[in-house]
Protein backbone atom coordinates (compact mmCIF):
# COMPACT_ATOMS: atom_id res chain seq x y z
CA UNK A 1 0.00 0.00 0.00
CA UNK A 2 1.49 3.60 -0.98
CA UNK A 3 1.38 6.10 1.52
CA UNK A 4 -1.17 8.96 0.73
CA UNK A 5 -0.99 12.56 1.57
CA UNK A 6 -3.18 11.64 4.58
CA UNK A 7 -1.00 8.84 5.57
CA UNK A 8 2.19 11.51 6.03
CA UNK A 9 -0.44 14.44 7.30
CA UNK A 10 -1.10 11.89 10.12
CA UNK A 11 2.70 11.08 10.62
CA UNK A 12 3.79 14.57 11.00
CA UNK A 13 0.89 15.12 13.46
CA UNK A 14 1.99 12.18 15.92
CA UNK A 15 5.86 14.02 15.22
CA UNK A 16 4.86 17.36 16.07
CA UNK A 17 2.98 16.57 18.73
CA UNK A 18 4.82 13.59 20.28
CA UNK A 19 7.95 16.34 20.12
CA UNK A 20 6.34 18.94 21.15
CA UNK A 21 5.29 17.09 24.53
CA UNK A 22 8.48 16.16 25.13
CA UNK A 23 9.98 19.09 24.51
CA UNK A 24 7.32 20.83 27.23
CA UNK A 25 7.52 18.29 29.60
CA UNK A 26 11.16 18.25 29.80
CA UNK A 27 11.29 22.30 29.64
CA UNK A 28 8.89 22.19 32.73
CA UNK A 29 10.59 19.76 34.61
CA UNK A 30 13.96 21.30 34.23
CA UNK A 31 11.71 24.87 35.50
CA UNK A 32 10.77 22.42 38.85
CA UNK A 33 13.91 21.81 39.86
CA UNK A 34 14.90 18.10 41.47
CA UNK A 35 11.65 16.65 42.70
CA UNK A 36 13.89 14.57 45.17
CA UNK A 37 14.48 18.24 46.62
CA UNK A 38 10.78 19.05 47.12
CA UNK A 39 9.98 15.91 48.41
CA UNK A 40 12.25 16.08 50.74
CA UNK A 41 10.92 20.06 51.55
CA UNK A 42 6.95 19.23 50.68
CA UNK A 43 6.84 15.26 51.07
CA UNK A 44 4.97 13.49 48.02
CA UNK A 45 1.63 15.20 48.06
CA UNK A 46 3.73 18.48 47.71
CA UNK A 47 6.07 17.03 44.66
CA UNK A 48 2.71 15.84 42.49
CA UNK A 49 1.45 19.04 43.67
CA UNK A 50 4.05 21.31 42.19
CA UNK A 51 4.72 19.07 38.67
CA UNK A 52 0.40 19.55 38.57
CA UNK A 53 0.77 23.21 39.09
CA UNK A 54 2.95 23.26 36.18
CA UNK A 55 1.91 24.68 33.28
CA UNK A 56 4.42 23.68 31.08
CA UNK A 57 4.20 20.06 32.17
CA UNK A 58 0.39 19.85 31.78
CA UNK A 59 0.06 20.98 28.16
CA UNK A 60 3.02 18.60 27.51
CA UNK A 61 0.67 16.32 28.85
CA UNK A 62 -2.32 17.75 26.42
CA UNK A 63 0.70 16.97 23.72
CA UNK A 64 1.38 13.96 24.29
CA UNK A 65 -2.06 13.02 24.31
CA UNK A 66 -3.03 14.85 21.37
CA UNK A 67 0.09 12.65 19.68
CA UNK A 68 -1.32 9.48 20.86
CA UNK A 69 -4.95 10.11 19.60
CA UNK A 70 -2.94 11.37 15.98
CA UNK A 71 -1.27 7.70 16.26
CA UNK A 72 -5.02 6.07 16.60
CA UNK A 73 -6.25 7.75 13.61
CA UNK A 74 -2.98 7.29 11.37
CA UNK A 75 -3.11 3.52 12.57
CA UNK A 76 -6.94 3.29 11.10
CA UNK A 77 -5.80 4.47 7.68
CA UNK A 78 -2.62 3.13 7.13
CA UNK A 79 -0.62 0.48 7.72
CA UNK A 80 1.58 -0.20 11.15
CA UNK A 81 4.56 -1.57 9.64
CA UNK A 82 4.72 2.54 7.96
CA UNK A 83 3.45 4.28 10.75
CA UNK A 84 5.28 2.83 13.77
CA UNK A 85 8.76 3.08 12.28
CA UNK A 86 8.10 6.71 10.47
CA UNK A 87 6.73 8.36 13.82
CA UNK A 88 9.21 6.51 16.48
CA UNK A 89 12.48 7.82 13.72
CA UNK A 90 10.88 11.18 12.62
CA UNK A 91 9.99 11.72 16.33
CA UNK A 92 13.65 10.64 17.28
CA UNK A 93 14.57 13.45 14.39
CA UNK A 94 12.67 16.61 15.66
CA UNK A 95 13.02 15.39 19.27
CA UNK A 96 16.98 16.14 18.65
CA UNK A 97 16.39 19.60 17.00
CA UNK A 98 14.18 20.83 19.41
CA UNK A 99 16.05 20.26 22.65
CA UNK A 100 19.06 21.87 20.45
CA UNK A 101 16.87 25.16 19.79
CA UNK A 102 14.48 25.15 22.25
CA UNK A 103 16.21 23.94 25.81
CA UNK A 104 19.86 24.19 24.30
CA UNK A 105 21.23 20.76 24.82
CA UNK A 106 24.36 19.89 22.88
CA UNK A 107 23.67 17.31 20.44
CA UNK A 108 26.88 16.36 18.78
CA UNK A 109 27.62 15.01 15.12
CA UNK A 110 26.93 11.38 16.12
CA UNK A 111 23.31 11.93 17.22
CA UNK A 112 22.63 14.36 13.19
CA UNK A 113 24.68 11.65 11.35
CA UNK A 114 22.07 9.09 12.99
CA UNK A 115 19.23 11.05 12.22
CA UNK A 116 20.13 11.42 8.23
CA UNK A 117 20.39 7.21 8.39
CA UNK A 118 16.70 7.26 10.25
CA UNK A 119 15.91 9.43 7.33
CA UNK A 120 17.29 7.59 5.19
CA UNK A 121 15.34 4.37 6.88
CA UNK A 122 12.33 5.95 6.46
CA UNK A 123 13.36 7.12 2.61
CA UNK A 124 13.26 3.24 1.82
CA UNK A 125 9.89 2.52 3.50
CA UNK A 126 7.63 4.87 2.10
CA UNK A 127 8.64 3.23 -1.05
Amino acid sequence: MNPTLHTWATIAAVVLTATAGDILIAGGMRKLGDLDDIRAKSGLLGAIKAVLSSGMFLLGITCMSLSFFSLLFALSGADLSLIAPATASLTFITTAAAAKFFLKENVDGRRWIAALFVCAGVALLAK
